[in-house]
C-alpha cells in the first residue's frame, strides 16, 4: 500500500498528544479509489479466514469497511453511536474510550445483524490503544458469533494497541499502514 503511505505521509498532520489528523484521506473526505484499493488489500489479507460477515464502529471504520465488504461479498454492520428509534431491545451493548473526543462512547449492534453462527472479521480505520478494537471484539462474543480477524487502515505501535488484544491470541491482526513514532510533529512509518 505504497500510495497510502504516501498520503499519510504527505497528508497526515501530527497534532501531539498521538492524534494524527487524516481527514482528508479516511476520517472526514475519503477517496473512493483510494477507498477501494485499502478494501482489496484487507479482503486479500483476510480472504482464507472465510469470514461472513465485517463489524465496524461508526463513522470512520464504514469507508474501510464497505470496501472490504465488496471486495469479499459480505455485508458489514456497523455499531451505532446512538440509539435510533428504529433499534429495538435487546441491544448488544459495550463502552470504549474514544482518543480524539476525550469520553466514553457507547458501541451498540442489533442481535438482528450480528448472529451466533457469523464469523466476523473486524475493519476500523486506526489500531491505536486498542480499546475500541476490543470493545468490538466484545459485541462478537456477546453475540455468540466467531472473531475470525481484526483488519486497520493504521495502526500507531507506540500506542499498544496490539498488545492490549491479547485476548485475540492467535487471531491475524493486519494493519496497511503502521506508525512507530510520532515525535516533533513528525511520523515515522515502520519499514
Amino acid at each position: 500500500m505504497d500510495e497510502l503511505k504516501r498520503r499519510v505521509l504527505a497528508e497526515g498532520k501530527n497534532l501531539g498528544d498521538g492524534i494524527l489528523k487524516v481527514d482528508s484521506i479516511l476520517n472526514h473526505q475519503m477517496d473512493p479509489q483510494l477507498m477501494y484499493e485499502i478494501g482489496q488489500e484487507i479482503a486479500r489479507r483476510f480472504e482464507a479466514q472465510q469470514a461472513t460477515r465485517i463489524l465496524t464502529a461508526e463513522v470512520s471504520g464504514i469507508g474501510p469497511a464497505l470496501m472490504t465488504g465488496l471486495a469479499l461479498g459480505i455485508p458489514i454492520v456497523y455499531a451505532r453511536k446512538r440509539k435510533p428509534i428504529t433499534m429495538m431491545e435487546p441491544v448488544h451493548v459495550e463502552s470504549a474510550p474514544s482518543h480524539t473526543k476525550g469520553h466514553e462512547t457507547l458501541l451498540m449492534v442489533s442481535p438482528e445483524f450480528l448472529m451466533p453462527q457469523d464469523r466476523v472479521l473486524i475493519v476500523d480505520d486506526f489500531l491505536a490503544t486498542g480499546k475500541t478494537i476490543a470493545a468490538l471484539g466484545r459485541l462478537v462474543k456477546r453475540a455468540g458469533a466467531q472473531l475470525v480477524g481484526v483488519g486497520a487502515v493504521i495502526e500507531k505501535t507506540f500506542e499498544g494497541g496490539r498488545d492490549y488484544l491479547s485476548d485475540f491470541d492467535g487471531l491475524p491482526i493486519e494493519s496497511l499502514v503502521v506508525i512507530t513514532d510520532m515525535p516533533d510533529h513528525r511520523i515515522i512509518l515502520a519499514d
